[in-house]
């Protein structure tokens, strides 16, 4: 049992905050993504961006994975290209599945992999997809809407013995 919750509180231990390093709206699904310095998030997503809500209301992409994609097609990428919302740095997301995180007055549950889409050939040529394969980011329901902007903090957030969210400590 010692072994056990040793591991849970390893796995909620995280060195530090993340940060949001980019934000991208995409006003329709083919439609370009246009980077903003700061939006709303209500149910749906990002305000702005043609989102839905539910489970997949919001994308996020780990920053460090850039450099890894574009090492494997042997060219640059940018966020853009990648179509997702936000970038996010210095925080693992993987080990995050399932928790919950607080950027800015938001709280996002993140809770799965974003696989790549077809676009990823287009956007890249051929073997694009397989290159964002395990490095295509995040998807994640809105807990709580609110404002955010480059720059904020990214933390894991627990729950409270009533079961609302508060930030990590």
């Amino acid at each position: 049992m010692t072994a056990i919750r040793g591991l849970a509180a390893m796995m909620a231990q995280h060195a530090r905050p993340g940060r949001l390093d980019w934000i991208g709206l995409r006003a329709a699904r083919r439609a370009d993504v246009q980077p903003v310095h700061d939006t709303q998030v209500d149910q749906a997503g990002l305000v702005g961006d043609h989102g839905r809500p539910g489970k997949r209301a919001v994308t996020l992409i780990q920053a460090e994975h850039l450099p890894v994609i574009a090492a494997l097609i042997d060219a640059a990428v940018s966020p853009e290209c990648l179509r997702r919302n936000l970038v996010i740095s210095g925080i693992n997301l993987a080990a995050l599945r399932k928790d919950r995180v607080r950027i800015g007055d938001v709280i996002l549950q993140i809770e799965g992999p974003c696989p790549p889409c077809s676009r990823m050939e287009e956007t890249f040529g051929p073997g694009g997809y397989n290159a964002v394969r395990g490095h295509g980011g995040w998807y994640a329901s809105v807990v709580t809407t609110g404002r955010i902007a480059l720059g904020d903090s990214v933390t894991r957030v627990e729950d409270e013995p009533d079961g609302t969210p508060s930030p990590a400590r």
